[in-house]
């Protein structure tokens, strides 16, 4: 009997468990079932003959719709299309007081399903060009509603706007991109939009930009009569001053032009009967200039004023051309009767040998007529040079318009050349070169040997143009000049942005 008695015992226990247990979970059943009904029944009794086509207090004062941005992102950013894109919540808040209620919860949050049936501002953005909401995987969007009656509506947007640029700075400039909304029908008799006082534009943190620093965005309220009509409708600005970087073109664009101007000084080290190097230097750094300031300008708009880009490249370009035209003229003066020594020959054979001397004994021979010209010329106040015979037996040559060339005699194969050192002051007129006194056929063999010999170990050397030597100090100071006040005119503009002012409308 015992053990029947406490069965009994236990399963009466277990069974009023149960019946706790399952009327707790009924009570609490009833509880969410009366919340879910008693927040459905306040919507209803909300919604029940509100009209979502009135705007809140009609026939009142107008409603007053403050706004807050958070920027996310920002970029990218156009020069040629002129325009700028950016990631944002944006939040606007009003009051409806016909959606004022009384109860537990100090904040409702509603599904985007009920944006159908409340009144909200029609914003739309008066310089956006393309800009979209946010679907993945849902509309990004929520609306809140307190006790007062205040609707919070916040969506996720990608704004692309137009940003008048004004590029003459350029690469050194800093833009300001407007932003601009408003109401699209309503004027400020119905709609007055104004910024948050707590939070106007606030940007993330972690935001970077790839040509750009945000520097600053300062906000306005306004107000604007479209063309079209002559109320006054409400506004609200921003604007998003961007400071570019100057790494990217200093890299790519200044630095190639400094060093293309440089190269093309090497030639103002080169002698001046190099005429092919000089010239093919000139011409590749001239066409290496052209593709370089046509590379930089591919990705700008074709404005119709010069940018600060434009004026180094075409001052680079002007220096590049420079020394094209410096050569042409140190080979304007490089010619025949100047009266400079330039042409220099290797005597490094005995014919070449054989033939000098011959040129030197005609020469030698007309030497008398040669003092006669010299003294005439001399008293009409003409003086030339006249030829001298050194201690070396080097012919010094005297310009070539004042003596008369002699012919080759086509008896001897191969051409010969007068060969030219430093030239020496002219002897005095009344000197006589001394007359060479005969010798032996074995003693001149030996002497002619010895003046080879002598010949080819005369150090030799290339005529330097005087405008060379000039062009080597001159170009890279005018340059530097020119630079100094270059970068201290774009770089000193301290007031390169005109901010907006918020008092004038």
């Amino acid at each position: 009997m015992k053990p029947r008695i406490l069965l009994v015992f236990a399963n009466l226990i277990t069974s009023i468990f149960l019946v706790a247990a399952g009327a707790r979970t009924s009570v609490r059943q009833r509880t969410q079932s009366n919340n879910h009904g008693n927040i459905s029944d306040l919507l209803d009794n909300l919604l029940r003959g509100y009209d979502n086509s009135i705007r809140p207090d009609f026939g009142g004062p107008p409603a007053t719709v403050e706004v807050d941005i958070m920027v996310r992102s920002m970029g990218p950013i156009s020069e040629m299309d002129m325009t700028y894109s950016m990631d944002c919540y944006f939040r606007q808040s009003w009051v409806d007081r016909r959606l004022a209620f009384q109860g537990g919860k100090e904040t409702l949050a509603l599904s985007i399903s009920m944006l159908a049936r409340i009144w909200k501002p029609d914003t739309y953005f008066y310089n956006g060009k393309h800009s979209y909401l946010h679907t993945i995987t849902s509309p990004n969007k929520f609306v809140r509603l307190y006790q007062n009656g205040r609707v919070l509506y916040s969506s996720r947007l990608t704004i692309k706007a137009g940003c008048p640029m004004n590029l003459e700075d350029f690469p050194m400039d800093t833009q300001r991109c407007p932003l601009q909304f408003g109401s699209f029908g309503y004027t400020t008799r119905d709609v007055i939009y104004k910024w948050n006082s707590a939070r106007q534009v606030a940007i993330a943190e972690d935001m970077k930009l790839s040509q750009f620093d945000l520097v600053a965005n300062p906000t306005a309220n306004h107000s604007t009569a479209p063309g079209f009509s002559h109320a006054e409708y409400s506004m609200l600005l921003v604007y998003f001053h961007l400071q570019r970087h100057m790494g990217n073109f200093l890299i790519q664009v200044y630095g190639p032009c400094v060093l293309l101007v440089v190269l093309s000084w090497v030639s103002f080290w080169l002698n001046r009967e190099a005429t092919a190097d000089r010239v093919s230097l000139g011409i590749t750094t001239v066409l290496t200039m052209t593709f370089l300031g046509l590379e930089a300008r591919t990705d700008l708009p074709k404005v119709p004023y010069p940018t600060a880009l434009d004026f180094f490249v075409f001052l680079s370009f002007a220096f590049i051309f420079a020394t094209i035209i410096q050569f042409a003229v140190v080979h304007y003066f490089t010619k025949y009767g100047s009266g400079e020594c330039y042409f220099i020959s290797d005597l490094s054979d005995t014919e070449s040998s054989n033939e000098e001397e011959d040129v030197t004994r005609r020469l030698i021979k007309n030497q008398p007529a040669r003092r006669k010209s010299s003294a005439s010329s001399t008293t009409r106040g003409r003086g030339n040079r006249n030829l001298a015979i050194n201690g070396d037996s080097m012919i010094e040559v005297i310009p070539l318009s004042a003596i008369s060339i002699p012919d080759r005699d086509p008896a001897v194969p191969g051409h010969w050349q007068i060969s030219c050192m430093t030239c020496s002051p002219p002897p005095a007129p009344r000197q006589m070169p001394p007359q060479p006194q005969p010798q032996p056929p074995s003693s001149k063999r030996a002497t002619s040997s010895a003046s080879r010999r002598r010949r080819r170990r005369t150090p030799r050397y290339n005529s330097v143009s005087k405008i060379d030597r000039v062009s080597r100090v001159m170009f890279p100071l005018f340059f530097l000049t020119i630079n100094l006040f270059y970068w201290y005119a774009y770089l000193s503009r301290s007031e390169r942005i005109h901010y907006y002012n918020s008092n004038t409308a």
